[in-house]
């Protein structure tokens, strides 16, 4: 049972209170109903050098989660984990195998992350 006493527990529900305000939220809580759909992204069509840039961005992004993982507590990585058994669609949606496959994810990265040894302190 979390305690808000203890830092841990406080600092897990501030995470946690953030993750309901992120990703898609809308000012009055999660949302509920998929955005309109646009006809045509505003600059047309993702080129092949784009679709690059961006795998490239990805990698680099994984590999700093995976360093800022590293220095963290035990603590701190299983809270990682526990935010990724919140992705989830939306309420009355079904669930989409990129979603199941992004929280997956977050736990490859995690178990990347500790497979390095700890630096000596």
């Amino acid at each position: 049972m979390s305690d808000p006493t203890r830092p841990e527990d406080s600092a897990r529900q501030r995470v946690i209170s953030r993750w309901e305000n992120e990703g898609g939220a809308e000012s009055d809580g999660p949302q509920l109903a998929a955005p309109p759909a646009e006809r045509a992204s505003p600059g047309g069509p993702i080129s092949a050098g784009e679709w690059t840039e961006l795998k490239t961005r990805v990698i680099a992004l994984e590999n700093l989660v995976i360093a800022l993982l590293k220095t963290a507590s035990a603590d701190e990585r299983a809270l990682a984990r526990q935010m990724a058994e919140f992705i989830l669609p939306r309420p009355g949606a079904t669930h989409h195998r990129l979603t199941v496959h992004a929280a997956h994810r977050m736990g490859d990265l995690i178990d990347r992350a500790e497979r390095f040894e700890r630096p000596a302190e």
